[in-house]
């Protein structure tokens, strides 16, 4: 049985009802084990930073505490689309401890290390049947050839057609932060949390 993506409706932007100036791509989020809390997309927000910083792009106050109602709204109101990599694990077995284990982690580098079938949303196609989309994220830094393989044709495609491509950083916590770290970067004698860092790192790539 393989391991749909839990807002697997939502992949190809069917849902939204208003013409996207922007798109932001994540990589997946599992539907099982049951207990994913994600409401929507980086909807755990316990150790995701996504919708504290990117209302603050905007000069709006952090929704991160807010319902995915909110969020969609937020989305509606600046033309927001949002999508993922993958839309399924075909190869997961819900019966195997392993690959239960491995989803539950929520990590990009637990995917592609413990599974090979996968289906992919082809973002673009989704350029290119919402013309109207100007700026193109990727909410992950790439390093490793799986993820550099999957958005390359992204990449060059946008810069064929004269779409603003960025790749972020990950907004999800990572257990390397280390603030200290921050405080000789920035040399202010402040304690900077990772969510202020992340913005800092965000709006040079931002289009606005």
């Amino acid at each position: 049985m393989p391991c749909d993506h839990k807002f697997k409706s939502y992949l190809n932007l069917g849902r939204i009802d208003f013409e996207p100036k922007t798109l932001i791509v994540g990589t997946f989020n599992p539907e099982w084990p049951v207990n994913n809390p994600a409401e929507w997309f980086h909807g755990r927000t316990a150790n995701n930073y996504f919708w504290d910083v990117l209302p603050r792009l905007y000069g709006e106050q952090s929704l991160i505490n807010a319902t995915p109602a909110e969020w969609k709204l937020f989305c509606h109101n600046n033309q927001i689309a949002i999508t993922d990599l993958i839309s399924s694990i075909d190869d997961a077995d819900p019966n195997n401890r392993e690959h239960v284990k491995a989803l539950a982690v929520y990590a990009d580098n637990a995917i592609i290390h413990n599974f090979e079938d996968f289906a992919y949303v082809n973002v673009v196609k989704l350029l290119q049947l919402h013309p109207t989309i100007e700026n193109v994220y990727l909410t992950r830094e790439i390093t490793e050839t799986y993820w550099r393989h999957l958005w390359n044709p992204v990449a060059y495609y946008c810069s064929q057609n004269n779409i603003h491509e960025r790749k972020l950083k990950s907004p999800t916590v990572s257990p390397r932060f280390k603030p200290g770290v921050l405080n000789k970067k920035y040399n202010d004698g402040l304690i900077i949390r990772m969510k202020d860092d992340l913005l800092s790192r965000w709006q040079p790539e931002w289009h606005l």
